[in-house]
């Protein structure tokens, strides 16, 4: 897709409006707790959540510093661009560009006790089909995979590949937050936590 206004004067100009529309959410958690206990002890972890469901992901988790996996594409830069003015850090790279400098610089990013967000099925999809080296950074980095998820009582869907949700003014929207797991070592180890996320992903 392209757009007319490059990435950075479009957040400028439309950035505003994005969060004045997300302060009229009505955000309600669910076991937010499990989150929370993993912060509490500062242990590193990485936000695992289908693309769809990025935006009041972003908003609610704003402010603290959280690494964000972003594709290289223009598309992608719109929400980089959008991301870092509300508080994240960014790697780029993704499953088609940029693959390996966007996992190192997460997996650093963990290393250092920090926090990451991973789209498993961006840039591209398919829609809700994990890819990438996601899991693998969660072992790399020592990390606890958070499995998380968004609804909303009213949205716009964008038509896109990924039907990106964009909650209306007032929709309630309910974040849910999946059963918090650390990723075995090895192939094997992998292939277990990428069941279990999909799982936790349905359920969340």
């Amino acid at each position: 897709m392209k757009f007319a206004i490059p990435p950075a004067p479009a957040v400028r100009i439309f950035g505003p409006v994005a969060s004045l529309l997300a302060r009229t959410w009505r955000i309600e958690t669910i076991h937010e707790e499990r989150w929370r206990a993993v912060q509490e002890v500062g242990k590193a972890h990485i936000f695992l959540l289908w693309h769809d469901a990025l935006l009041p992901l972003l908003w609610h988790h704003r402010g603290r510093g959280v690494t964000i996996v972003v594709s290289e594409a223009q598309d992608g830069q719109y929400l980089a661009e959008y991301a870092r003015s509300i508080g994240y850090r960014e790697a780029r790279g993704s499953s088609t560009r940029g693959g390996v400098r966007a996992l190192l610089g997460a997996v650093k990013a963990l290393r250092a006790g920090g926090a990451a967000a991973f789209t498993p099925d961006g840039p591209r999809g398919p829609r809700r089909e994990f890819k990438g080296g996601v899991l693998a950074a969660a072992e790399r980095g020592g990390a606890t995979v958070v499995p998380l998820h968004a609804g909303a009582d009213r949205a716009w869907h964008l038509r896109s590949w990924d039907r990106f949700m964009v909650p209306k003014p007032f929709a309630r929207v309910r974040i849910a937050y999946g059963v918090p797991f650390e990723v075995e070592a090895g192939a094997a180890g992998i292939e277990a936590a990428r069941v279990r996320a999909g799982a936790e992903l349905a359920t969340a």
